[in-house]
């Protein structure tokens, strides 16, 4: 069923505007062959479609961002500088270089309160960045607080407020992983732990402090999977929106 004749039957009191709505979410994609365009995604899930950069080619971005840019602000993750070259000359396009994010579109009005993304050490950075550009490029304030690990505690004892005072806290660390578990004991607001792959080798790429974060004995922290910034920064946002 077309979007017109949806509207049309809304309009004439022939269908309720609930009935439209599962409707509208489920409408066909775009199919591209290689890629198939969600473009309801923010409908079912209140977030757009985020592209991932890896495995693509730079112009197989460039088609999917074409199609994308007049209907959705668009979010690339894990991208280099080359696709932004391609890309730049977009309205509204800005690249995080530190994080690998591109951005295109207006930047989305702020929501009250803040998420806090905390990072262990100065490596986790990057990762953390990723979280912090994708809730602020989602509509959400976001507070920093960097190399703050478990190595020198008092660093982090130091933000005891503005950890307290954070809706959301998103919490990025390597090594041992342990940051999440600390700072929940500064805060009752949901902690999301991310593990990132920085570390010595008996760090396995990031498993030793995935294992640490599952293992918490600090009940009711979110985990999402070894530096999945994005993912981090999405469940954020989601708690986020629904406080009031």
């Amino acid at each position: 069923m077309e979007i017109e004749k949806i509207l049309k039957k809304v309009k004439n009191n022939e269908m309720s505007i609930e009935d439209a709505k599962k409707l509208l979410e489920s409408l066909p994609f775009k199919d591209l062959k290689f890629a198939k365009i969600d473009f309801h995604r923010r409908l079912r899930r209140g977030i757009p479609e985020i592209i991932y950069a890896p495995g693509k080619t730079k112009e197989q971005i460039k088609k999917i961002v074409m199609e994308m840019v007049e209907k959705e602000k668009i979010l690339i993750s894990k991208a280099n500088r080359e696709i932004y070259e391609e890309l730049k000359e977009i309205k509204n396009c800005r690249y995080y270089e530190e994080c690998g994010i591109i951005a295109i579109g207006e930047k989305e009005e702020k929501g009250k309160g803040y998420i806090l993304v905390a990072s262990g050490g100065t490596s986790d950075i990057p990762v953390a960045e990723e979280s912090a550009v994708t809730a602020e490029e989602l509509g959400n304030e976001v507070k920093r607080i960097y190399d703050v690990g478990v190595a020198g505690v008092h660093r982090l004892i130091n933000y005891a407020e503005e950890i307290k005072n954070a809706n959301v806290v998103i919490a990025v660390a390597g090594m041992d992983g342990i940051l999440p578990t600390i700072i929940s004991n500064f805060t009752s607001a949901p902690v999301i732990g991310v593990p990132t792959s920085t570390g010595y080798g008996t760090g396995i790429n990031g498993l030793s402090a995935l294992m640490s974060m599952l293992n918490t004995c600090s009940p009711g922290i979110a985990v999402v999977n070894i530096d999945n910034g994005v993912g981090a920064g999405v469940l954020a946002h989601l708690i986020n929106r629904r406080i009031k």
